[in-house]
């Protein structure tokens, strides 16, 4: 990959990504006036940020026991009796204490913070600093929560602005500020640039045909784990067979009819001896044995599965299918430099038939 990537088709990646594809329209002047990508990230979590603290930041609650002069929650007998507390009017309590302190936010916080240290934009720094403050002001704590801590704080289906917010404080820590590069667009020879859109290539694609086929029956499963059909095998074996996994697996139960999906962030064609420009064959053969081994007489849509190669491409278009065995096996390409709206067309209109 050689040219550059428009820093609006890593938001349309983006929000297909995070499934947030509505808010697709709401930031058009950010994204436009965005000089590089974490500039764009730093104006839509300060605008997104400040939205939300204007309709009142998210709360969460937290466990604190105190010693108080009246009942809040539960009493603690054990503390209370062994301090002979109420003897002097007091009682040891346990509650829920309501804060802003919450795993989310700490995160928000953190992100704004990175943010304000390597934006190169004044005013976009300036606002997020202005606000990681406002944050403390509220008791949000400046530690990064831990992926375990961020699971405790689930987001609710009606709470979309706080996804919002959370999918760009993530974004800042997945590698993704790719501080040397400037103006609108990404160099893909960047190993930080090359990470992040892998990572939202494989979940907006995913994402793209769940919105664009569930609606017409079909189910769309991410990541699944396929196995062997090992009929035999010796005793060391299983510790070192690798194990397989489709990318994306759309099935149509109504028509018995199964597209498995492979997405790699590589080029398509390469070269050899003989050739300038060959299909790869690593992955030609990884997509074969992901049809072939999976075939069942008991399975009927295993036996006539389809697959596809699906590769993000700077520039040039392939669309090419050939027949093996009974098995469709497509090889396509979207093109990342492409307009913003026929990028999104693209993930839009792939055809599972």
């Amino acid at each position: 990959m050689s040219r550059p990537i428009p820093v609006r088709n890593i938001w349309i990646l983006f929000l297909y990504a995070a499934d947030l594809v509505q808010f697709r329209d709401k930031y058009e002047r950010d994204v436009e006036d965005a000089r590089d990508l974490p500039d764009l990230i730093g104006r839509l979590l300060a605008h997104v940020v400040e939205d939300r603290m204007r309709k009142n930041l998210s709360r969460g609650y937290r466990s604190k026991s105190a010693v108080l002069q009246r009942v809040r929650g539960r009493i603690d007998m054990l503390a209370t009796e062994t301090a002979q507390l109420m003897d002097r009017g007091q009682v040891a309590c346990r509650f829920e204490e309501h804060v802003m302190d919450t795993p989310r936010n700490r995160l928000v916080r953190t992100a704004l913070e990175r943010l304000a240290a390597r934006v190169d934009n004044i005013e976009t720094a300036h606002r997020c600093r202005k606000l990681a403050a406002d944050f403390a002001r509220f008791g949000v704590s400046g530690m990064r929560p831990s992926r375990a801590q961020l699971a405790t704080d689930q987001i609710g289906r009606n709470e979309s602005a706080d996804r919002m917010m959370v999918a760009l404080a993530r974004m800042v820590f997945d590698g993704s500020i790719p501080t040397e590069i400037e103006g609108n667009a990404l160099q893909p020879g960047d190993e930080t640039t090359e990470h992040l859109i892998r990572r939202l290539f494989e979940r907006a694609v995913g994402n793209a045909w769940r919105i664009q086929l569930e609606p017409e029956g079909w189910h769309v499963a991410q990541g699944r784990r396929i196995s062997w059909p090992v009929s035999a095998a010796s005793s060391g074996l299983h510790a070192i067979l690798p194990g397989m996994q489709t990318d994306i697996e759309l099935n149509h139960p109504q028509t018995g009819r199964r597209v498995v999906i492979d997405t790699k962030f590589t080029r398509i064609l390469t070269s050899s001896n003989y050739r300038s420009e060959v299909l790869r064959s690593g992955y030609l053969y990884q997509m074969y044995s992901y049809l072939r081994t999976q075939e069942q007489e008991s399975d009927a849509p295993s036996l006539a599965a389809k697959g596809i190669l699906l590769h993000p491409q700077t520039g040039g278009y392939v669309n090419e299918m050939m027949m093996v065995q009974g098995h469709e096996i497509s090889f396509r390409t979207i093109d990342l430099t492409a307009s913003a709206s026929n990028f999104e067309r693209q993930l839009r209109l792939l055809d599972a038939n």
